[in-house]
């Protein structure tokens, strides 16, 4: 098998061959190529929330590539599914009134968010605005402004220099956020934060912990960006995690859910007021695009997507996950499986009291997918997943952890 594939976050040493190959999928099933059968509990990368194989997405992504499979939306052109997707999307968010800026990646909105977050200072006049405020254990992709940004030390190592203006704070501690604003206050552009980390750990916000920031960020002139590349289109049982904890940012991004992964699609959502800002200036263009931004096919899989949540009740269904999460759990927690455990709606993490690797390797073999982080093993299912596979996934967990 060739080599010719270098792996993300991966040993570059490894070889193409002991990586499992994924050939097919269906609902929450995956196949490799010897035939084994896995329940997908991470849907993919923390992603796919209507499942693999869906014919609505699959059918708009071929009724798209018939038509016009890609251009760009630089002036002077635009396309209707980019238009069209950036429609639906604001439709369900926190600021229905505001706009949706595309790119590909979660790295991509991220970067896009922290420049436009320096950007409307600029345009204020306000040019020492330049400190972005980033969490401890938040992840913010892989991107030179998202590696910056990010509080998982080691993935901010061996890059050299990365962008200045970056202070970090506590992802449980407002008070110390308090006394670090009452310092820098006046020079702080923006916080950016993942209500429900994800990659690092499922770590839920410490009760008022958000709106806090929300206070902060408002009693100092700054500006709140919320990361709902994870918990985004229904992950945390509703649109968004800013609706599920009742805390509105300035901007917010997306990514992964928005096409449950069909085709790569995210973006930046403004509030209406900061809308009103960026239009101020009649003569004054945003320049800042990438070449895939408002790329039709991926539009037209959003769309479909989108559709697909709302048709399923998706958004409930998370809800309904989580109940059966929460219970499988407690009954771990009660016979000493497990140590702890945390989560919402469609997204979990409990924590086993040692290196998480080994355990998330006979998860594995014995066929649930799931992530290790640390000493915890995350779950992050579709949200199509039934009670006999989410039950399938504890006796499996359960047998894993009692055989250590």
């Amino acid at each position: 098998m060739t080599d010719a594939l270098l792996h993300g976050f991966s040993l570059p040493n490894k070889a193409e061959a002991d990586f499992i190959n994924i050939v097919s999928a269906k609902d929450c099933t995956l196949v490799d190529d010897q035939g084994k059968q896995y329940i997908d509990a991470m849907a993919s990368l923390w992603l796919c929330q209507i499942g693999h194989g869906n014919a609505k997405v699959i059918n708009a992504i071929k009724d798209q590539l018939d038509q016009l499979q890609t251009y760009n939306t630089f002036d002077p052109f635009t396309n209707g599914p980019a238009a069209d997707a950036a429609e639906a999307i604001r439709r369900v968010s926190p600021h229905p009134e505001g706009r949706v800026f595309l790119g590909c990646s979660g790295s991509e909105a991220v970067d896009t968010a922290l420049k436009l977050s320096r950007m409307f200072h600029q345009r204020r006049g306000d040019n020492e605005r330049q400190i972005i405020i980033r969490r401890t254990a938040g992840y913010h992709g892989v991107n030179i402004g998202g590696t910056s940004v990010q509080g998982i030390e080691p993935n901010r190592i061996g890059w050299g220099d990365l962008l200045p203006h970056v202070v970090e704070i506590p992802n449980d501690d407002i008070e110390e956020t308090a006394s670090l604003f009452a310092q820098h206050g006046s020079n702080v552009a923006a916080v950016i934060c993942e209500p429900v980390q994800g990659a690092g750990g499922v770590i839920m916000p410490p009760d008022g912990y958000l709106a806090g920031l929300r206070r902060l960020c408002d009693q100092h002139g700054s500006l709140l960006i919320f990361d709902e590349v994870i918990c985004g289109f229904g992950r945390t049982g509703e649109w968004f995690a800013s609706d599920t904890f009742d805390v509105k940012p300035d901007m917010l991004t997306f990514a992964k859910g928005v096409t449950s992964g069909y085709l790569p699609l995210s973006g930046v959502i403004t509030s209406k007021e900061l809308n009103e800002e960026l239009t101020g200036d009649e003569a004054a263009k945003l320049m800042h695009g990438y070449t895939y931004s408002g790329h039709p096919t991926a539009a037209a899989a959003a769309i479909a997507n989108i559709e697909v949540i709302e048709s399923e009740g998706l958004v409930a269904e998370a809800r309904r996950i989580g109940q059966q999460m929460e219970a499988g759990f407690k009954a771990l927690l009660g016979d000493g499986t497990i140590n702890s455990f945390r989560g919402i709606g469609g997204i979990w993490a409990c924590e086993i009291g040692e290196d998480a690797i080994p355990a998330r390797d006979a998860m594995i073999q014995g066929g649930i997918v799931c992530r290790g982080i640390g000493q915890a093993l995350a779950f992050c299912p579709p949200l199509i997943i039934s009670d006999n596979e989410i039950g399938t996934i504890f006796d499996t967990l359960s047998d894993v952890l009692k055989q250590r």
